[in-house]
C-alpha cells in the first residue's frame, strides 16, 4: 500500500471519529481525535517529500518542521499547530487531562474542528 495513502486513510478516520464524537459531547477525545488527525496528515506529507519514516513525535510543530512543511505555513497555522499539541492526551495523567477538558467546550471544539479541516486540506494541497 502507498504510504501517504495509509497515512491519509487513517488521518480521516480519526477525523471521522472527532466528528462523531461531537455528537455525544466528548470534547477532550474530540480535541484529541483532531490531533491525531493533523499528526498523521503532517506525517503524509512527510512521508512524500522525504525517502525515510516520520519520526516517533507526537509534537505536531516539531513533525512541521522535521517534513519541510513548515517553511510554507503562515504564522497563525504555526499558532495553531503550537495550540493543538498538548492535546495528544494518550499518556497524560489524570489530573492533567481534567484540566484540559475543563477547558473544552462545544464551541471551543466547533473551532478546533474547523481549524483542523482547514489545515488538513492545506497540507493535501500541498501533496
Amino acid at each position: 500500500m502507498d504510504k501517504v495513502k495509509y497515512w491519509l486513510d487513517i488521518a480521516d478516520y480519526d477525523y471521522d471519529t472527532a466528528s462523531d464524537l461531537m455528537k455525544s459531547h466528548r470534547w477532550l477525545y474530540v480535541a484529541f481525535m483532531c490531533h491525531q488527525a493533523l499528526e498523521k496528515t503532517i506525517k503524509a506529507y512527510y512521508t512524500k517529500c522525504l525517502p525515510d519514516d516520520p519520526p516517533y513525535i507526537h509534537n505536531l510543530t516539531r513533525l512541521a518542521e522535521k517534513s519541510g512543511l513548515s517553511v510554507l505555513m503562515s504564522e497563525e497555522q504555526h499558532d495553531f499547530l503550537d495550540a493543538m499539541t498538548p492535546l495528544n492526551i494518550e499518556a497524560r495523567y489524570p489530573d492533567y487531562k481534567s484540566l484540559l477538558a475543563s477547558s473544552l467546550n462545544k464551541e471551543v471544539c466547533d473551532k478546533i474542528m474547523s481549524q483542523t479541516q482547514q489545515m488538513r486540506e492545506w497540507i493535501k494541497s500541498k501533496l
